[in-house]
């Protein structure tokens, strides 16, 4: 199998050429179930998305979408929760209606309950069209961080101090970033009948190097998409930069 890489010209490039992405599938299949990601390599993608349905009136009436991570501890109103982001980014700027719209409850007081729900829920949509994904630096799917098993399920994880601090940016300080997230696993992921990964920056450039030379182990989590028969790679030429041309087609393990 081969892995499907576009090389973008630059992050602006990627997001229209992701964004596209996610129309099609939305008019192909107008009740979709889409899998979503938060960070601020996806709000490109969601600005496309907005502009689209404002200029074009693409309907996401009969969408539904379910959400990778959120952080424990923070809830829907807490500016850095990413029920807050989704909202705040796109679903109040189309026509989603929000009880269709999935995040897992960072306030659950029963989080092992609340993960074994979420993985329910998503079943119960009938699984993931598109899932769409960025990489972390230290080369993370979600919040599923280097050792995790490919057989993982939704579960809460202890976020690693290179993602609290990369992620601080966001906060007041890195003493703000919550410690804890749930997040779905690596086995929720590869379910999804597509997967769109998305990657802008020279600092993403060692990580995706890493996935390019298709060694598949729990160290690097982004490696199990390896086993997906259908992923596409949309990354611009900073991200692609360690990456020589004729290496730019992965072939993937079986």
């Amino acid at each position: 199998m081969v892995m499907k890489v576009i090389e973008a010209m630059d992050y602006a490039d990627m997001s229209r050429q992701a964004a596209r992405m996610i129309i099609q599938q939305v008019k192909e299949k107008p009740n979709a179930v889409l899998g979503l990601a938060t960070g601020s390599t996806v709000l490109g993608v969601y600005r496309e998305l907005v502009a689209d349905h404002r200029q074009h009136g693409t309907s996401y009436q009969f969408v539904r979408t379910v959400n990778l991570d959120e952080y424990v501890g923070l809830g829907p109103d807490h500016p850095n929760s990413y029920r807050y982001y989704m909202n705040a980014h796109l679903f109040s700027n189309l026509d989603i209606p929000l009880d269709e719209t999935h995040v897992p409850d960072g306030l659950a007081a029963d989080l092992g309950e609340e993960c074994r729900r979420y993985e329910q829920l998503i079943e119960g949509l009938g699984g993931v069209d598109l899932q769409l994904l960025g990489i972390g630096r230290n080369g993370h799917i979600g919040f599923n961080e280097p050792g995790t098993p490919f057989s993982s399920m939704t579960h809460v994880v202890e976020l690693a101090a290179s993602t609290r601090e990369a992620n601080a940016r966001f906060f007041p300080s890195l003493d703000d970033v919550p410690h804890h997230a749930i997040t779905m696993g690596i086995a929720t992921i590869l379910r999804s009948r597509r997967i769109v990964l998305l990657a802008s920056g020279a600092e993403k450039a060692s990580a995706l190097a890493r996935l390019f030379e298709g060694i598949v182990s729990p160290e690097l989590p982004a490696s199990a998409l390896h086993l997906h028969p259908d992923v596409t790679i949309i990354a611009d030429q900073e991200a692609l930069s360690l990456i020589p041309n004729e290496q730019r087609q992965v072939e993937s393990r079986d």
